[in-house]
This record gives C-alpha cells, sequence and structure tokens, in this order.
C-alpha cells in the first residue's frame, strides 16, 4: 500500500493517475451538451448505495469508470452557458492549476513551519485586496472557507468590540433580502432571537436608510446596543448592491461597526467600468469577499477583510504545541492567530495563479461581460409580455416569473413558474433558481458564466414559458 503514497518514490505513478484523471475531465467538459442529464435522486441513489466501500478496485482505471457512472455523467456542469442557477461560476484555468498544485503539496496555512511560502502569497494577496478596497495600511484579513465563516467572523470581532457585558441587549441590523448567515451567526454568537433587526428595501431591493436610521434610533432610546450593520453589496436574490455611502454614515454617527457582505459583488473590485457601484466599501470596518463567486475561482475561495488589524485579535488563541505566545514576538508569522479554522487549505494559491496569469482586468473584463449580459436580459424580460421581472439589475442576477396567458389567479401562476422550473430541471436543457417576492414564487438567472448569450437567454425563457403553458394545458385536462 506504500506505492499509493505520494513521494519521490512514486511520482511517476502520480503523473499518470491524475494525467488519466485530468485527460477524463477534459473529455467530460468537451462533449457535454447540457448542464445536467435530469437524473433523479431515485436513479442515482441505488448505484451509490450499492458500492462496497470494503472491496476496493485496486486500479484507477476501473475506479475512474466507476466514477463515470456514479458523479461525473451526472455531474452539474457550472461550465455550461445554460447553468442560470445559483452563485455558481465556471472556472479559469490558471486556478485549476493552482487546484492541483496545492492539493499534491498540501501545505496547512495555520502555522509558518507548515507553510513558508504559502503564508506570504496568502498575506500578500489580502494586502491587495485591501488596496483594491481602499483601507489604509493598518488593515489586514484572511483567507476563509467561504461568505458564511466570513460573515460570522465579523460578527464575532463586532461582538467583541462592542464591550457589552449583556449578549440579549445587542442588535445587528440587516435589509430584509440580506444573507441568511446574517441571522445563522447571531444564533451561533449566542444573541438573543431578537437581535437581528430586519431593514425594509425599497423598489431596487436596497436597504432603506431613513428606516435603517430610525432603527438605530430606536435602538438607542431603549437602551440597548447597536453591535453592527450589515450592509449587502450584491444580495443573493437579487444582485442588489445596498446605499453604502449613506449606512457608512449613521454607522458613524451611532458608533456602529459596519460590515460590508460582497461575496457576490467583490467582482467590482476588479471591474474596469463598473467600480464605482460600491463606492463607500472603503468605509468598512470589515467586508466579506467571495473570490469563488465572481473572481471565477473553484470552491473554496474566500476572505474577511478588516480596516483595523488590532480587531483580529478576538480570534486569537495561543496554543504552546502550535503558535505559542513568544513567536509573535519573534516576528513569526502564523495565520491561525487571525482565523477561526487551524488547519487550513492553501487555497489562495489559486487567486495567487490567476493574478499572476490573466491579470485583474482580466477577471474584471469578465465580470463586466456578465453584469452586461444581465442588462441585455433585463430589456428582453421587461419587454416580454409572458413574463413580469422584479428589478433591474446591478450586478448579474435576474428575478422573474413567467405569466402564462389568460391566467390571473395568483396561486396557479405559483404553480405553473414552480413546474417551470422542476420540468426544465428534470430536462436537463438548463438550470434555473427559484426564490420567493412578495410570498409569491419566482424564477431567477444568476449570470456568471461569460459564454452565456442573449440567445442562451431567449431560448431558456422560452423554454420555461412552454413547461408553463404545459403544465395549464394538463391541469384543464384533468379537470375535464
Amino acid at each position: 500500500m506504500r506505492s499509493h503514497l505520494l513521494n519521490d518514490t512514486t511520482a511517476d505513478r502520480y503523473r499518470r493517475s491524475v494525467t488519466e484523471g485530468v485527460e477524463r475531465v477534459a473529455a467530460k467538459l468537451a462533449t457535454t451538451t447540457r448542464p445536467f442529464t435530469g437524473v433523479t435522486v431515485d436513479d442515482l441513489t441505488p448505484r451509490i448505495e450499492g458500492i462496497d466501500l470494503d472491496k476496493p478496485l485496486h486500479d484507477t482505471t476501473a475506479v475512474l469508470d466507476e466514477l463515470e457512472e456514479v458523479y461525473l455523467r451526472d455531474a452539474i456542469y457550472f461550465h455550461h452557458p445554460r447553468y442560470l442557477a445559483h452563485l455558481n461560476c465556471p472556472v479559469v484555468i490558471p486556478a485549476v492549476l493552482g487546484e492541483a498544485v496545492l492539493s499534491a503539496v498540501n501545505s496547512s496555512l495555520d502555522t509558518w513551519d507548515q507553510s513558508a511560502g504559502g503564508t506570504l502569497i496568502e498575506r500578500k494577496l489580502i494586502d491587495w485586496t485591501n488596496e483594491r478596497i481602499g483601507f489604509g495600511p493598518s488593515a489586514d484579513g484572511v483567507f476563509t472557507s467561504g461568505g458564511s465563516q466570513s460573515n460570522l467572523q465579523a460578527l464575532l470581532l463586532a461582538r467583541e468590540e462592542a464591550k457589552s457585558d449583556h449578549l440579549a441587549d445587542l442588535r445587528i441590523f440587516a435589509s430584509e433580502v440580506s444573507h441568511f448567515s446574517v441571522r445563522k451567526s447571531a444564533k451561533l454568537l449566542g444573541l438573543g432571537p431578537d437581535a437581528v433587526v430586519s431593514i425594509p428595501v425599497d423598489h431596487d431591493k436596497r436597504m432603506q436608510t431613513l428606516a435603517l436610521a430610525r432603527e438605530l434610533e430606536r435602538c438607542k432610546e431603549n437602551g440597548l446596543v447597536p453591535m453592527a450593520v450589515v450592509a449587502t453589496a450584491g444580495t443573493t436574490d437579487f444582485g442588489s448592491i445596498d446605499p453604502l455611502p449613506e449606512v457608512a454614515e449613521l454607522c458613524s454617527q451611532f458608533g456602529t461597526w459596519m460590515h460590508v457582505d460582497a461575496a457576490y459583488g467583490c467582482g467590482l473590485l476588479a471591474s474596469l467600468k463598473n467600480r464605482g457601484r460600491i463606492d463607500g466599501i472603503e468605509r468598512a470596518d470589515s467586508v466579506t469577499v467571495d473570490y469563488h463567486k465572481s473572481f471565477f475561482q473553484p470552491v473554496s475561495s474566500s476572505a474577511l477583510l478588516v480596516r483595523d488589524v488590532a480587531t483580529l485579535r478576538h480570534a486569537t488563541y495561543h496554543a504552546e504545541y502550535l503558535n505559542p505566545r513568544r513567536m509573535v514576538e519573534e516576528r513569526i508569522p502564523n495565520q491561525v492567530d487571525k482565523s477561526l479554522q487551524t488547519t487550513r487549505r492553501f487555497d489562495a494559491l489559486k487567486l495567487w495563479m490567476t493574478l499572476r496569469v490573466m491579470g485583474a482586468d482580466g477577471i474584471g473584463e469578465l465580470f463586466d461581460e456578465v453584469c452586461d449580459l444581465a442588462a441585455r436580459g433585463w430589456e428582453l424580460l421587461a419587454a416580454d409580455p409572458r413574463f413580469d421581472v422584479v428589478v433591474e439589475p446591478s450586478l448579474s442576477t435576474l428575478v422573474f416569473r413567467v405569466i402564462p396567458s389568460g391566467v390571473t389567479d395568483p396561486t396557479g401562476i405559483d404553480r405553473a413558474n414552480l413546474y417551470a422550473r422542476k420540468a426544465l430541471f428534470a430536462s436537463g436543457d438548463a438550470v434555473v433558481a427559484g426564490t420567493k417576492v412578495g410570498g409569491r414564487h419566482y424564477l431567477k438567472f444568476t449570470l456568471l458564466n461569460p459564454e452565456t448569450t442573449v440567445d442562451d437567454i431567449t431560448a431558456v425563457l422560452d423554454l420555461i414559458a412552454g413547461h408553463a403553458e404545459q403544465y395549464l394545458g394538463d391541469s384543464l385536462d384533468r379537470a375535464c
């Protein structure tokens, strides 16, 4: 079994095995004609449950053949131009190369003596991102597993900076369309059930700052502590961007921590023409970025950035076997000192490889393309009487629903849209997401693939309308 360990004696075997695997994936990418096969849970479950993990195949080719049956054939392929559902981006080749390197070397980014150059590369990328945000020389940050962890750590820092002895008095303010991780984080941080105050949004799904001001004032009047305001730069459902300068002014006025969840909108940091949409982000105390959304990186690649490095002390613990306090005096950089994680992958390498090959402008051009595509998609939807579109996009998301001809019952329209999404997924021809707006069911395009065209959008809209009409026709036949 030692022949399977990756070392100096097995380098040739490693090369052959990885090459065979890469060739399989490349073949799938080259021949995939739909984003999904339409396989059902009932179809796929017996295949996987029937595999006896205690009986290995002892052959890489045989295992890859099996993997074709249980995974590769039915995987959902985000690179396909008609995958339009969630915040999953196609990935760039330099980042995939970085993924292969970091997995093989297997550095752990918790301490210097496990990562060396990896530590410095991650720190360089944190500095680069902080410069893009507009933070000053006191800024810092750390890579995380994703936006939810970044938001959790940001709110942990905010909780500690609030310096309150009564957790039940702490309040977090976020828009009604902010990410669910805000409420989840509040619970994990031991805050009360009323800790998160939901702020209404305007017609463009942006936080209403007048309502925020009222709630902050009410919080003070009631003797409570305004712990943090979470402004969103790219909401999950709408891609909407809260008015960051106005939120910053209120946070300054009330002495409140300002966190910007830019997990989605962080691509604007590299944008060549739309960077101004997130002006005001430089006034935040902390910022969440997900490179694996709008920087076209493989999962996972995220970071938490803070304006003041001193605030990261709230995540610092010292263990004698790992990062004893004396290392701080010796100026040995241990990333675990500012992370919620201990063992941690060298995910920063993917972004490093991307920037060194493509440059920031290359990333920004790709993100600008999908934002432009969304604008054109909105024009199509707004002009098409078959659809009701909710809001003009700030980024690359379109929320809409089909209004079948002759149908006025809201419940019937809901069912038609639910059916259309399900039928489209089952066909494998395209994948779209769904959400609720005002209690009604809507569909969602999240456009993160520059290869998607207006023709793709038009074709998928026709498919959706067709499925909705088919559902209503079938329902009428059953009623008769």
